[in-house]
């Protein structure tokens, strides 16, 4: 005998396995976001996982490209990373068939995106995601629709104003006030950095490391605060008259919060985050921004383009911890029983005149009994029950059984999808 231990059942570690039923309830969020988006004429994309490594080593933020990218050099010699997010891969496909598409785009893209890092609640080293984008508009009128986006797709799952708050900053003015304080750009970035981590580090450390990026006794936030400079006040008023047309459209959830920086570097106007209310989640459900300069990198000229990203993990716990989570469909309308290995043939012809009228069915091929049957359709979730033998293929009917009842009706088996259909409507 071996030796050899079992191969661990075990995934990875920060992934997940989804088995058919947690599959489904994955499928089922996704399917409200691009019911939500389809709905405003936003087409979907896709991209394989693998990109070269320089495309996140200009753009993104240094602590994920150093510290939570799954990075390798493939047998072609050639450095290759994981995607840890899908911007930079969208301005490449732009960049690539510039000349042919037809601006402005609304793409979105529903996948898996890796970062190593230290899994907890809400936060995988592989984790599913949605990408919302609109390129070709410049100003305030796009970067209001991706804020309306965001907020519609929320209200599409029944959350109300008073379940979110969407918090919004400016990057544009952010560094206005870093140069009226004649930060250079690396003492920018770092005081964006410092601001980005501020929640995660002791109040006293904040402070102090604060201090070094003062001037005269001001900051940037301290700057924005007090509005004494006429360049950063221009900023701001532009800024405000976008949050004040989105309350205006009643989404009275909408705030300016100057420490809302978010960690990309590729961000160069609207950035936004979008929080639960509940305590019991804090932490950003969505978050996106303006990236005018990403489209460039690849030698051409800028393109202007706005988007955000909706994390799944994190929008399901928001879900669950308001009751919003969608309903799952079965995984089959009705369960077509036989009563005898010699009756499948006709369940199957059956079961494909159900089809054809639209209907998922799922037809027994075993050898057991009726009994056990009317048990499987029940533990797989499967509302209906109907048993196809000889007397019901000879006489055209059957007893269509609903199994959250027991209740059990006599009808024509051409009629039983009308009925189906009808019963759905009539409860809906």
């Amino acid at each position: 005998m071996s030796n050899k231990q079992p191969l661990s059942t075990e995934p990875y570690k920060g992934v997940h396995d989804y088995y058919p039923e947690d599959w489904s309830k994955a499928q089922a969020i996704f399917n409200v976001i691009r019911t939500t988006l389809r709905k405003s004429g936003f087409e979907e994309y896709q991209a394989s996982v693998l990109e070269r490594a320089e495309l996140y080593e200009s753009k993104t933020s240094e602590e994920i490209v150093n510290q939570q990218t799954y990075t390798f050099v493939d047998r072609g010699d050639r450095k290759v990373t994981l995607r840890p997010e899908m911007t930079p891969t969208l301005a490449r496909m732009v960049a690539g068939r510039r000349r042919e598409l037809v601006f402005p785009l609304r793409w979105f893209s529903i996948g898996n995106r890796f970062r190593y890092e230290r899994p907890q609640k809400g936060r995988s080293r592989e984790f599913y995601q949605a990408d919302v984008d609109i390129v070709g508009i410049e100003g305030a009128k796009a970067e209001g629709e991706a804020v309306v986006m965001a907020y519609e797709i929320l209200r599409a799952f029944g959350a109300t104003n008073k379940d979110f708050r969407i918090r919004m900053n400016s990057r544009a003015l952010m560094n206005a006030a870093a140069n009226a304080l004649s930060l250079n750009t690396e003492d920018s970035a770092s005081y964006l950095a410092l601001i980005d981590r501020k929640d995660k580090m002791p109040v006293e450390e904040f402070e102090s490391s604060r201090g070094t990026f003062r001037r005269n006794g001001t900051d940037p936030l301290e700057l924005i605060e007090a509005r004494t400079d006429e360049s950063v006040d221009a900023v701001y008023r532009q800024f405000m008259a976008l949050i004040d047309s989105l309350k205006a459209r009643g989404m009275d959830n909408v705030v300016f919060d100057p420490t809302i920086v978010r960690g990309f570097l590729y961000y160069t106007g609207l950035i936004f985050e979008v929080f639960d209310t509940n305590p019991e989640n804090p932490r950003a459900l969505l978050g996106g921004g303006r990236y005018d300069g990403l489209v460039a990198l690849f030698g051409d000229e800028p393109v202007p383009a706005v988007g955000f990203a909706i994390g799944i993990e994190t929008l399901t716990d928001f879900l669950a911890t308001h009751n919003l989570l969608p309903a799952l469909p079965p995984p089959a309308d009705i369960f077509i029983g036989t009563p005898s290995e010699a009756n499948i043939a006709n369940a199957q012809a059956v079961a494909s005149m159900f089809r054809e009228h639209g209907l998922n069915v799922l037809v027994n091929v075993s050898n057991k009994g009726l009994g056990d049957q009317v048990k499987e359709a029940v533990r797989r979730g499967v509302p209906y029950f109907v048993a196809i033998g000889e007397d019901e293929t000879k006489l055209k009917k059957a007893k269509l059984k609903t199994l959250a009842s027991s209740e059990e009706i006599e009808i024509g088996t051409d009629l039983i999808p009308a009925h189906i259909y009808k019963v759905r409507s009539d409860g809906a």
